[in-house]
């Protein structure tokens, strides 16, 4: 999952992206962990946000370990422009996409601002396009939201981490927040990989700085 590059990573343009193809690439149908299936059908009430944060590996591990309110995750691509890619296109940087993760959980048991407090918490959101040693576009950190509740919540959540991490000494928080466009479920051997490979790479890390949920005060 190293990826280092001898110039600073650029995000391509709609028109300098590889034209990908129309079918998806084949992938698990269910979760290696806890037996549910990957594309649905999720349950009733249930809602979906996709979140990266460094090499989807390690990220994944992190949502489908959370004690309760996860129905399944799933590893993909989003938030470029090339349909269907594989994982050897995304690691050129000529896609636009980044690696993320799907996340299907129950607000009732577990609430968009827990999701994301482990978002926020799990990797340092002032890197741009790189997460420790693996640099590239595919790394930045990004929240890509099915509505603008989702969206406001983020926002919100953003604003709470940057003033934290700021007065911690941290740079400007480079997460973007954008609308889901499409999520690309990356190919089976990704998924749940940590599960299946258990000394696999992790670049996961963090800042060590959290904030309480809902609010901007530092913890």
């Amino acid at each position: 999952m190293l990826q280092m590059f001898r110039k600073r990573p650029v995000m391509p343009s709609a028109a300098e992206a590889l034209p990908g193809r129309p079918d998806p690439m084949p992938t698990a149908e269910r979760h290696f962990v806890n037996g549910n299936p990957l594309k649905g059908p999720y349950p009733e009430g249930t809602q979906q946000i996709v979140l990266g944060l460094g090499c989807f590996w390690g990220t994944e591990r992190k949502f489908w370990q959370l004690p309760g309110g996860v129905f399944v995750t799933a590893v993909g691509y989003a938030g470029g422009y090339t349909p269907n890619p594989t994982y050897e296109e995304v690691c050129s940087g000529q896609t636009g996409h980044n690696e993320v993760v799907l996340v299907v959980y129950d607000p009732d048991v577990l609430p968009l601002e827990a999701v994301l407090k482990t978002f926020f918490e799990s990797h340092d959101p002032t890197q741009g396009m790189r997460q420790g040693n693996d640099v590239g576009t595919q790394y930045r950190s990004g929240i890509y939201t099915l509505d603008e509740a989702q969206a406001e919540t983020a926002r919100r959540m953003r604003t709470a981490y940057a003033e934290a991490l700021r007065a911690k000494g941290f740079g400007e928080v480079t997460t973007e927040i954008k609308p889901l466009d499409a999520f690309y479920f990356a190919e089976g051997y990704h998924q749940q990989y940590l599960a299946k490979n258990p000394a696999g790479y992790c670049g996961v890390g963090g800042t060590g700085v959290s904030c309480p949920i809902g609010t901007g005060v530092a913890a």
